[in-house]
């Protein structure tokens, strides 16, 4: 029974922050464990810890009279995340270049080769999952369990609170990333570097914070359609 109640609770983490950052469930809003219970079709305890995981995590703070609310970073929270990023993004994918298995390699390439093509096509739909799947791709082939998690929640945290990659950039974007795969399939960890930072400094410009007004109280919908968890 334990291991079922942890296993359940993991699975509800994982949904309510891809709600959180996918903008479902949008910044400031108050998460109330009955609701949220009833939307993901579990018991109110997975919920519970849940929300305590993400709190650990930055998703979630606890307010006072309110609740669990859907935390609301400030300006300068959401721009260190980019410093970070500059800094521990190059660090993965020189580290993914020294350790990186064959299994990461077939999927990399796959996934550039998914990329491409719908980039291509301007099929814009699977773009973004398919680039959160390759960045945790990387971050799983630094053979690094800390910097694994790391680089896996600091992506999340600025999928959550920038706009998407322009789509004029998606092309040039997957080029890019084919480029990296090169290297690390080479073990050239320098260059595997260097092409990392050179990508961030280029998408930096293009960044926004599309989420910065005070959210309306999420309210559950009667029948979401969500399959039951």
């Amino acid at each position: 029974m334990g291991v079922l109640m942890r296993i359940s609770a993991h699975t509800v983490c994982t949904a309510i922050r891809d709600d959180i950052v996918n903008g479902v469930l949008p910044l400031g809003s108050r998460l109330a464990e009955e609701q949220l219970a009833q939307r993901y079709g579990v018991s109110r305890v997975p919920v519970r810890e849940a929300l305590r995981t993400l709190e650990s995590e930055g998703f979630v703070v606890s307010k006072r009279h309110a609740g669990a609310c859907v935390a609301q970073p400030g300006e300068r929270e959401a721009a260190d995340l980019l410093d970070i990023q500059a800094l521990l993004e190059p660090l993965g994918a020189a580290r993914a270049a020294q350790r990186r298995t064959e299994a990461h390699l077939k999927v990399l390439r796959g996934l550039v080769r998914l990329g491409r093509q719908r980039a291509g096509q301007g099929q814009e739909g699977d773009l973004r999952s398919l680039g959160d799947w390759f960045h945790e791709t990387v971050a799983q082939a630094t053979g690094s369990p800390a910097l694994t998690t790391l680089l896996i929640q600091l992506r999340r945290k600025i999928t959550w609170l920038y706009a998407a990659e322009p789509v004029g950039r998606a092309v040039a974007s997957w080029q890019e990333r084919g480029a990296l795969v090169d290297a690390i399939a080479r073990g050239d960890a320098e260059r595997a570097r260097v092409l990392t930072t050179a990508q961030l400094e280029r998408a930096a410009p293009a960044r926004k914070l599309p989420r910065t007004t005070p959210a309306q109280p999420w309210k559950p919908a009667v029948n979401t359609g969500r399959a039951q968890i």
